[in-house]
């Protein structure tokens, strides 16, 4: 632990040993290619957020955006890790760019109008972008387990700065910069690009190779049962030939066809059997990982999101108190602080280790608690109180995500831990999709209270 500043054991050149020491081992490649995974993956979701009003008009819910990017994902988190790891990694980031690529470019190069055919072709292209950010998310997670704490740390910094770059990005390309939304997705839409020069540049892949190698003994050693198998089958059929030797050309051609065919057979039940019964483990595995990894994610992100979606819109004070000059003005701004302790917290697990992930979700829930009270009651004296509130939100909200997955890394047994880190993944999705729902109804209900008691701010946006 570092010592506190002042205090007669500290100095410049301990701290910079302290922190020296603490990324010890790391390989810088393996930093850098995660990092990237992690921001890249992220990135074009925060970028189609950020573009919500502009994508769907002033009159459709911009919620219809938010769960367009993040149900596809969800359900590819549900389904995706009981097969994915049939598919190797080099063809999964193809498929990924691929997927993003394309719809961001739908996105981009459909007509800036707001009816119903436009939109549900943009629409068509968030769902592309959700899956590809979906299948990312698990199989980075669970590329993490080839590569160890230092890649977790590297990608959870890197989806964290996602947050910070997409929403800056984007205001700067269509404010500062000037560019049309058009012109601003379609330079967006090549950042998928970094996946293909990180992966197969960047990252050494000689952790990947190594265990791809072991498995394809496992298999040579399953196949060389099965063979092994099929020939006591041959052994028992050619002593029955033998022995009814007397019958003919056409019963021994008979027979060995009927030989053949269930040999056959024999091998694909074999391979059946043992499909079914890997499924089967992995389910058991789900519900192991439920309590002590899944929960605590999931609450986390129902309370951050249903803040984010619902209540930060209605946390609005009289201009004259706050440094703003308009009222469309605290969202964004609630926006960049809440990513700021995203990024620190995500950060943060070379230094800060939580073991207990109920306790920070437990304190999130309290923070949708007082957020929504002070919605409906007002009794925060002043905005800068509410920025402090939205800051720790953010901290709680990293430090849930990145150390959920260390711990899964630490405590899971490694043959099972590819599958549990990605399977774990779908946690983060579900709760933002739960949030998109309960925000819709927490930001029609605190905005009506509030014109109701003569606060009409949030008709002011």
């Amino acid at each position: 632990m570092l010592p506190l500043p002042g205090s007669p054991g500290s100095s410049w050149a301990l701290y910079k040993a302290r922190f020296k020491g603490a990324f010890e081992g790391a390989d810088p490649r393996v930093c850098a290619a995660f990092w990237l995974f992690g921001l890249i993956n992220n990135v074009l979701y925060v970028i189609i957020l950020s573009s919500a009003l502009d994508l769907v008009g002033p009159r459709v819910p911009k919620a219809v955006v938010l769960l367009a990017d993040v149900v596809p994902g969800f359900l590819t988190k549900l389904v995706a890790p009981y097969f994915i790891h049939t598919v190797s990694y080099s063809v999964r980031i193809i498929i990924l760019v691929t997927l993003s690529t394309s719809g961001m470019l739908l996105i981009a190069l459909t007509p800036t109008s707001t009816d119903m055919d436009a939109i549900a072709t943009k629409m068509a292209g968030v769902v592309l972008a959700s899956l590809s950010s979906g299948g990312g998310e698990l199989s980075f997670l669970g590329l993490t387990s080839y590569y160890g704490h230092f890649a977790l740390a590297a990608w959870g910094s890197g989806t964290g700065g996602a947050g910070l770059l997409g929403a800056g990005a984007y205001a700067i390309t269509t404010t500062s910069l000037g560019l049309s939304v058009r012109k601003s997705l379609l330079v967006f839409s090549f950042l998928p690009l970094f996946m293909v020069f990180s992966f197969f540049i960047v990252l050494p892949r000689g952790s990947i190779e190594k265990r791809s190698s072991r498995r394809a003994d496992y298999e040579e050693v399953s196949s060389s049962d099965v063979s092994e198998d099929v020939s006591n089958n041959d052994e028992a059929h050619e002593q029955w030939r033998e022995t009814n030797d007397g019958e003919g050309l056409l019963s021994t051609s008979s027979h060995s066809d009927a030989s053949r065919a269930s040999t056959s057979a024999s091998t694909e039940q074999i391979h059946s059997n043992s499909a079914w019964a890997g499924l089967k483990d992995n389910l058991k595995r789900s519900r192991s990982l439920f309590l002590p990894y899944m929960l605590p994610l999931l609450l986390v992100y129902i309370a951050e999101y249903t803040i984010n979606q619902g209540v930060a819109p209605t946390l609005l004070f009289p201009l004259s108190r706050t440094p703003f000059t308009q009222y469309r003005a605290f969202y964004p701004v609630y926006g960049a602080i809440y990513q700021m302790g995203v990024f620190i917290s995500r950060s943060s697990t070379p230094f800060v280790r939580v073991h207990n992930l109920y306790l920070p979700s437990l304190l999130q829930v309290i923070n949708l608690l007082l957020l929504t009270l002070q919605a409906l009651y007002n009794f925060i004296p002043n905005v800068y109180i509410v920025f402090a509130v939205i800051f720790w939100e953010g901290l709680l909200g990293g430090l849930v995500y990145v150390n959920t997955f260390a711990e899964i890394t630490d405590k899971v047994p490694k043959e099972e831990r590819e599958f549990s880190l990605g399977a774990t993944s779908v946690s983060d999705s579900g709760g933002v999709c739960i949030a998109g729902f309960l925000g819709m109804a927490f930001e029609v209900w605190l905005c009506d209270w509030q014109v109701r008691h003569s606060r009409d701010y949030c008709h002011r946006l």
